[in-house]
């Protein structure tokens, strides 16, 4: 999660929202990424896309089966959907997001019974840090 955090730090950097994600395959960290929304005028290019997107690129497969997903912020429907489609099987996020949390706070994606995959889930992982992250980001930009 530290590395996630090391992400999330480059986003807010470069005034993006400060969201970081990594990818680890058997200890090993095999992609990265943050938000890049405003950069590249993406509204996909959430920080697990942009991680999954890069691993998928470089496996040249978008299923991604043994890997864990490190987030700084509890997924949202978008990204748990792109988790569940690549198999990850995975997620430790640190901050709940109450207002588009998919996990726990709104909905239930990423471990659905309805759903062909389901994910190991473990939230609250630097909980404080990243949510101390994200209140001071917001409160600047106000």
């Amino acid at each position: 999660m530290a590395e996630a955090m090391r992400m999330a730090e480059q986003a807010r950097a470069s005034a993006e929202v400060p969201v970081g994600a990594v990818v680890v395959r058997d200890g090993e960290l095999v992609a990265e990424g943050c938000n890049r929304v405003i950069g590249d005028a993406d509204p996909t290019a959430h920080a697990e896309i942009v991680a999954l997107r890069a691993l998928a690129a470089r496996d040249g497969n978008y299923r991604l089966p043994g890997t864990t997903l490190y987030v700084t912020l509890e997924p949202c429907p978008m990204c748990a959907g792109a988790i569940v489609q690549a198999r990850v099987a995975r997620v430790v996020y640190a901050a709940t997001d109450p207002k588009a949390g998919a996990h726990r706070s709104i909905t239930r994606l990423l471990d659905h019974p309805a759903l062909n995959h389901r994910c190991e889930v473990t939230g609250g992982v630097l909980h404080e840090e990243a949510s101390t992250m994200l209140k001071d980001f917001f409160r600047e930009r106000r």
